[in-house]
């Protein structure tokens, strides 16, 4: 399947945003919160934002992929969503909001895609079957 190449993907994305959370803590010495180091903090919400699309983004994916989508669509939605989430890192990193920006289009429009794609693909009979 190859929804399974962006769950692994993803799941890589999310080791590292937590490392880098894990590594500032230690150098800053906070147990909770961000201890009012902006670095962290940044850190801390680069990991979050992920955590908040990655995982309905691949349920999407997958479900999309076992309706039957054709094997780009499946590419095509899984690029811009690893895509739209390393643009949407270095942007937040580095502090430039236009690459934040195209970021979060990138990972909108591919969750979007997938939605229409759900819809289009979706085994409408047995959804209405009373069986």
């Amino acid at each position: 399947m190859v929804c399974a190449l962006y769950a692994v993907l993803g799941a890589l994305l999310l080791i590292k945003f937590s490392f880098d959370v894990v590594r500032l803590r230690m150098l800053y010495r906070v147990s909770y919160g961000d201890g009012g180091f902006s670095e962290l903090q940044s850190a801390i919400r680069v990991h979050g934002n992920a955590v908040e699309y990655i995982p309905i983004a691949l349920i999407l994916m997958l479900f999309m992929e076992m309706n039957g989508a054709e094997t780009w669509m499946v590419h095509v939605c899984g690029l811009l969503l690893i895509a739209g989430r390393l643009m949407h890192y270095y942007g937040f990193h580095h502090r430039l909001i236009r690459w934040r920006r195209s970021g979060m289009s990138a990972t909108w429009s591919s969750l979007v895609l997938m939605v229409l794609a759900n819809l289009w693909y979706m085994p409408w009979e047995l959804v209405f079957s009373l069986h």
